[in-house]
């Protein structure tokens, strides 16, 4: 997988040759669905093994994209706890081997469809996870996806577009083998998201349209706060 990452990164980076614009438009991050058809906080017993909890994103350009090819998308991740707890560690230790807990996708195919699927199933990418990003309660989630050029898929600049699904399973939450910490509170945020087309135009979006931000377990009593609807650029969360 990392080196899917690394093979679709450098697609989309040969993109970003020309104009690059920190515009208007926005995104959004949800659990179940996109934006405001989905959850900003989510809960679990941590009282079974199986089981999915889906994180979405979605976004809105600043501008019609006939040519939309390529996406690169930063999530930030933090505990409310002074460490990262081993059931959010997802490269390294408990939950990482032998398959990893946390998996990502780009089809919308079969649903939900309460957005516009502009990939139509055609978008292939990857993504990396970090452990202590930034701090040893942090983590830092990236992924990239791209379709041919000859294939783009157009936004038109006012409906909201799935853009990514994270799945994060509930596998080693008790019994045997188990990973602690499946009832630590949990900021997760949709730090920025990058929209690029073949001809060099690149959108780089940080702002929410409803919010890029969700909870789990209770987490906003995050230290640092996690970000409300209107956005913040400060140092808690960093430069991404």
């Amino acid at each position: 997988m990392q080196r899917v990452l690394r093979l679709v990164m450098i697609t989309v980076f040969a993109l970003c040759v020309s104009r690059v614009s920190h515009a208007a438009g926005g995104i959004n991050l949800s659990w179940d669905d996109c934006g405001t058809f989905g959850s900003m906080a989510k809960t679990f017993g941590c009282d079974t093994n199986t089981g999915v909890n889906t994180l979405i994103a979605s976004a809105i350009p600043p501008a019609p994209m006939p040519q939309f090819v390529a996406m690169a998308a930063t999530i930030l991740l933090a505990a409310d706890q002074p460490t990262l707890p081993s059931w959010w560690n997802f490269d390294v230790g408990c939950r990482a081997s032998p398959t990893s807990a946390m998996e990502t996708d780009f089809n919308f195919v079969g649903g939900p469809f309460n957005c516009h699927d502009a990939w139509a199933g055609g978008a292939y990418g990857g993504f990396n996870y970090e452990s202590g990003f930034s701090g040893p309660n942090r983590a830092r989630f990236r992924m990239v996806c791209a379709v041919p050029s000859n294939a783009p898929a157009p936004l038109d600049g006012v409906a909201e577009n799935y853009l990514f699904r994270v799945s994060i399973t509930n596998a080693k939450t008790v019994g045997p083998g188990s990973c602690g910490g499946c009832d630590v509170g949990m900021c997760v945020v949709l730090a920025s998201v990058e929209l690029d087309d073949p001809h060099g135009a690149v959108y780089i979006l940080s702002n929410p349209l409803s919010r890029q931000f969700v909870v789990w377990q209770g987490g906003a009593s995050v230290s640092g706060g996690c970000p409300q609807a209107t956005p913040t650029r400060n140092t808690t969360w960093g430069a991404v």
